[in-house]
């Protein structure tokens, strides 16, 4: 079975546009994990806007399954990941003033400083993962790295599968191949949701894990968190 990881930022932006404490962000984190997700993601930002680095801290002492935090490896994440020590870090070339992820690394050009940032992760005994495309050049670059894992970046797809273009599975098809090839773990993550992620299961071998954020919430506003999460732990049997 693939696992399911829930990506809770959404729930902080909810909270950070009151200024209060609701939601509580270690309380959904809870909940869940009791309603069946095997993780929980969160992706803090430089500003804060939505996770916070003191949330990264809250919430280690309650996520029991798979802890994942995702970023830029810039000094002040690397600092907070190595204090917090998750299951998982996984490395994303977001900018500063990003919306949200829109690009893989580039893993030739960057290869020796996520060599160096992954060996130190590595020695803490954190998995590591790195966002890629899906490229195979990127995919060999990544195993020279020494990541654990690549995770595919799937806003390509998950827009060309809306359109009626289930073609767009291939080149995830074939990076997922050579991954499994080169002996490196896949995961995926961006625009997934409940219309494509059986497609999308379906058609990448040993996919791994899922981290799900955006269209998880949004699809809970109209059906309830709880069912959510069981029609996606269904859909990735």
């Amino acid at each position: 079975m693939t696992k399911l990881s829930v990506n809770i930022n959404k729930i902080a932006t909810l909270r950070n546009s009151r200024g209060g404490d609701v939601p509580n962000v270690v309380q959904f984190a809870k909940d869940v994990q009791h309603f069946g997700a095997q993780g929980v993601t969160i992706h803090p930002r430089p500003d804060q806007r939505h996770i916070r680095y003191q949330d990264a801290h809250d919430l280690k002492p309650v996520v029991y399954t798979e802890y994942n935090i995702e970023g830029n490896p810039i000094d002040s994440f690397i600092k907070l990941v190595l204090e917090v020590k998750p299951t998982q870090v996984t490395l994303v070339p977001d900018a500063v003033d990003a919306i949200t992820s829109n690009a893989g690394w580039d893993t030739i050009k960057h290869k020796g400083f996520l060599k160096e940032v992954i060996k130190e992760f590595r020695q803490n005994n954190i998995r590591t993962s790195i966002f890629v495309d899906p490229d195979l050049k990127q995919i060999e670059g990544a195993k020279i790295t020494g990541t654990d894992r690549i995770e595919l970046y799937t806003e390509a797809f998950a827009h060309q599968y809306s359109l009626g273009n289930k073609n767009a599975i291939t080149p995830y098809f074939e990076s997922a191949v050579l991954a499994n090839k080169l002996g490196l773990g896949i995961n995926a993550g961006h625009d997934l949701s409940l219309d494509n992620i059986l497609f999308f299961k379906e058609n990448i071998p040993s996919l791994l894990e899922v981290s799900i954020g955006h269209a998880l919430i949004v699809e809970s506003l109209y059906l309830g968190i709880e069912n959510v999460v069981q029609m996606y732990l269904h859909k990735l049997k």
